[in-house]
């Protein structure tokens, strides 16, 4: 059928250009990144090699760092320790699990011992990448009955040690733009209890220490920092420490501190509480009045918890 009417003509081409696309959003500022750390946490990247680690106190509680790090990727693991049987022992364990690992034994309380040591450690194997500092000793007594030699020892093993073998490797790994210095600490660091003063004092100073390390190498492209902050760890070194209630607060095992510890090497996590409800610790303290607080301690079992404490050095 034919329309009296013509066509509609087409419409007119539009003079304006699409609008171009949104932006993409910014990304979180840097204070929620804990918030989004907690509630995604990284994937740890289970393929990478860390090259070549030093692990201090090898042979003692970072045994099981040492072994955590023995599946593949192959790492070269390096043990410092004062005890030649221990380090061996862990040596061999190492070997079996598929790394190349040697061991030295070396005091670092003894600055010299340290940086000599140090040297001899680049000119058998290379360039270090990673540092594991957790060598650590507590007499475990009060400030009276503390011998002062032991009060000496525990400063010089726990905090001024890791001022030594951090001097020693640090400056070569600024010059590669990679390293990663690991401070196995504890959570004494932040709430001391009676009857280890010698250590919870070396502790909070060795934290001290790691919190400006941390943040003076900001501008370091490639070099990290990780501090690893756990509650009573299962080790020979507090045997005979009791809490009120350990169904509660049950001691952590020492293979998953290492796991995590390892976990937050991948992952360049600067601050790690073992277990994440210990950050309550800090908020609890930043409020709550001291009078409060020591009923909580007497509560919990904290006050007395070394009362029964017979452990190693």
């Amino acid at each position: 059928m034919n329309f009296p009417w013509p066509p509609s003509p087409p419409p007119p081409a539009s003079s304006h250009h699409p609008p171009p696309p949104s932006p993409p959003p910014p990304p979180p500022p840097p204070w929620l990144h804990p918030i989004r750390d907690r509630l995604c946490p990284p994937h740890p990247n289970q393929e990478q090699s860390f090259g070549v680690v030093v692990v201090v106190g090898g042979g003692g509680g970072a045994k099981r760092v040492a072994l955590t790090l023995a599946p593949p990727p192959p790492h070269q693991v390096i043990l410092w320790g004062r005890t030649e049987k221990c380090l061996k022992e862990t040596c061999e364990e190492v070997t079996l699990g598929g790394s190349e690992c040697h061991y030295f034994v070396c005091d670092v309380a003894n600055r010299e011992e340290v940086y000599r040591q140090a040297m001899v450690v680049r000119e058998k194997v290379g360039d270090i990448t990673i540092l594991v500092n957790n060598a650590a000793v507590v007499h475990g007594k009060s400030l009276i009955d503390s011998d002062d030699d032991a009060l000496l020892k525990s400063q010089h093993i726990n905090t001024l040690g890791q001022f030594w073998t951090t001097k020693a490797f640090l400056p070569r790994m600024l010059e590669l733009r990679r390293g990663h210095v690991v401070c196995i600490n504890s959570i004494l660091s932040l709430s001391s209890i009676p009857g280890a003063i010698d250590y919870c004092t070396s502790k909070a100073s060795s934290l001290a220490f790691m919190e400006s390390l941390t943040l003076g190498l900001l501008d370091c492209p490639g070099v990290a920092c990780t501090t690893v902050l756990p509650f009573h760890t299962n080790t020979e070194m507090f045997q005979g420490m009791r809490v009120r209630f350990p169904q509660l607060f049950p001691p952590l095992k020492p293979e998953m501190v290492a796991q995590r510890t390892v976990d937050a090497m991948r992952t360049n996590t600067a601050f790690v509480y073992l277990p994440w409800t210990m950050r309550m610790l800090v908020l609890l303290k930043s409020f709550m009045p001291q009078h409060a607080l020591e009923e909580i301690y007497k509560f919990s079992g904290t006050y007395s918890c070394m009362n029964t404490f017979k452990g190693r050095t």
